[in-house]
């Protein structure tokens, strides 16, 4: 469990002032994460890689001269916001490009891929690599869909070193995506892992046994066995990734770097028991272990477990992966590191956004608009243990206080906009904002295009009508699954976001007022909710436990439901109609101070 914390909201970003203290030779703070602190390359790709909180080394401890020029950080388990991501590759950028590493997670994959759109926007060559190393996430034939675990570290290495070596973005891609192509980790755990605060793990294992395949977010294994001698252990790990030798690759002659990693509580001493016979069965298979490495690499905050990765090399893979690095948990060889100037030191000052003019009508809606978070702010609070139970099933569990985050957020941000008078639309814009910034994750990204949807379709200058209500949540859903590419019957919350877009649309075409049309709608929504128990999980952390999560509705989903009701309810305590435009002294809209 975890001892050491004060406020657990607070966690990830004291944990993130109290490395940079203590590691301030090679990092910096940056909005967003850390960059190195000693000068790189002009000229040179930069690489940026990042994730949830909670695995370190993984990501803050590999930034440094030879490896990674910046990491952006999420919080616990959640990965870092789009915008966080932006800001590191900005302080990271050397002039020819950014490459954004990470694992393959759904959270990841979203706010990475919206970060990467903006540079692109902005004229910067941004590419992305998405690590995909662990066999029992998925089968060969969809590779894509595997999830990164130990393996980041091989990807990283092996792109640093060709950046530092001046590759330019394409060779530095390519190899990237080869160094991704041949490696391959499989894992095990004793024990779950409990975030701080938390009442108990995330995932727990029957004393005596072991769960086989675990992910490093707290998923639970993809199967259970006794707990085995740590010779037994080796054997197993070993046979389950000679099974699947990289294409082209014969096991006789080869040469592979072993990494055994920790995943938080296995003592080193263990490690290196295991790692004993893990040398013995390479050898005998006719393999050569090159710069082996045992120890914690990737952790999963307090996990008790290990996952071992074989990383195939060729001559340049080779090359790049004993080239000279030095961050502060990855060192080897001699790097060049010149201290960056004081002034380069200085993190820009946040800046406050600007609130552009609105209309006095909907300069009176806005109060409404902070109301529906306040109330889904609420409710959200009161449900978010058994959020995280239902996540927990099939997922890692963190669902809930990745919602609790955003919502915090998104309701503090609307209510700074309320006050210094903005319209709806700017009040919805940054709540959306503010809460993709602050819950990272999947349910972040999708919860911020859903707002910034309806914020733009309700604008500043009309009062907001049943029509641009409805017209911002079908696009909320058009632009979630189409970003998302999930759809209805995949279990997430599409499954209740659109068969409530089409009857809040059906309604408001039939002539219904606002909250009429919302009412109706949040039935069908909560039906919906309810149904996925009976669907098995296509999308995201949940999908490799699929049968787990049958007979239990969708976290996502049921998050969804609550929330609609929510604001259903504060529409109908504000009096809110449809053709407001029409009747505005009938439809009053109440502002709350």
């Amino acid at each position: 469990m975890t001892r050491l914390f004060n406020e657990p909201a607070a966690f990830a970003d004291e944990m993130i002032e109290g490395f940079v203290a203590s590691h301030g030779r090679w990092v910096r703070r940056v909005s967003g994460g850390v960059a190195r602190n000693t000068r790189s390359t002009p000229g040179t790709v930069a690489l940026v890689i990042g994730g949830g909180s909670g695995h370190y080394p993984a990501f803050a401890g590999l930034v440094g001269q030879g490896l990674a020029h910046g990491a952006a950080l999420g919080n616990l388990f959640a990965s870092p916001s789009a915008q966080q991501v932006y800001n590191v590759a900005k302080a990271a950028d050397n002039g020819s490009g950014v490459l954004l590493g990470y694992g393959n997670y759904a959270g990841d994959v979203l706010h990475f891929t919206q970060a990467q759109d903006k540079l692109r926007a902005e004229g910067i060559d941004c590419r992305s690599i998405a690590v995909t190393d662990d066999i029992s996430s998925a089968p060969l034939a969809e590779r894509h869909k595997r999830r990164g675990i130990a393996g980041d570290l091989t990807v990283f290495k092996v792109a640093a070193a060709a950046a530092e070596a001046g590759y330019d973005m394409d060779r530095v891609m390519e190899t990237a995506r080869r160094a991704n192509e041949r490696t391959r980790s499989f894992g095990v755990a004793f024990t779950g892992c409990t975030l701080p605060g938390a009442p108990q793990p995330l995932f727990t294992v029957p004393a005596g046994r072991m769960a086989v395949g675990m992910g490093i977010h707290g998923e639970p294994g993809i199967g259970e066995t006794d707990i085995p001698t740590a010779d037994q252990l080796a054997e197993l790990l070993v046979k389950d990734l000679l099974s699947e030798v990289p294409d082209g690759l014969t096991v006789q002659g080869a040469r592979v770097v072993p990494i055994l990693n920790g995943l938080g509580s296995v003592k080193y001493e263990e490690l290196f028991v295991v790692y004993r016979r893990v040398a013995q069965l390479l050898a005998e298979a006719g393999i050569e272990a090159v710069d082996p490495q045992v120890g914690e690499l990737v952790t999963s905050f307090d996990m008790a477990g290990t996952s071992l990765t074989l990383f195939w090399l060729d001559a340049e893979l080779e090359e790049l992966w004993l080239a000279p690095a030095d961050a502060p948990a990855f060192r080897r060889g001699a790097v060049s590191a010149q201290a960056l100037d004081a002034e380069k030191l200085t993190q820009a000052a946040e800046v406050q956004s600007v609130i552009p003019d609105a209309s006095d009508e909907s300069r009176k809606t806005a109060p409404t608009v902070l109301a529906a978070l306040e109330a889904a702010k609420a409710v959200v609070d009161a449900s978010v243990a058994e959020l995280g139970r239902i996540d927990a099933i099939a997922g890692d569990g963190d669902h809930g206080i990745g919602m609790e985050r955003g919502l915090h957020a998104a309701a503090a941000a609307a209510a700074d906009a309320v006050e210094r008078g903005a319209g709806a639309g700017t009040v919805l814009n940054l709540a959306a904002d503010a809460w993709a910034d602050k819950a990272g994750g999947t349910s972040g990204a999708l919860w911020g295009m859903a707002l910034r949807a309806v914020g733009q379709s309700i604008g500043d200058v009309d009062r907001p009508s049943a029509e641009t209500v409805a017209a911002g949540v079908a696009e909320a859903k058009r632009s979630i699954m189409d970003f998302g590419k999930a759809k209805e019957g995949d279990k997430t919350l599409v499954d209740v976001l659109s068969p409530f877009s089409d009857a809040l649309t059906a309604a408001v075409h039939g002539g219904s007022s606002l909250h009429q049309a919302w009412g109706a709608a949040t039935i069908i929504a909560e039906q919906s909710a309810e149904a996925t128990a009976n669907l098995l999980p296509l999308m995201g952390r949940a999908r490799p436990h699929a049968e787990k999560s049958l007979g239990t509705p969708d976290a996502g989903a049921v998050s969804m439901a609550l929330i609609v009701r929510a604001i259903h309810n504060t529409l109908v305590e504000n009096n809110v109609e449809n053709n407001v435009e029409n009747d505005v002294e009938k439809n009053t809209v109440k502002e709350n101070a």
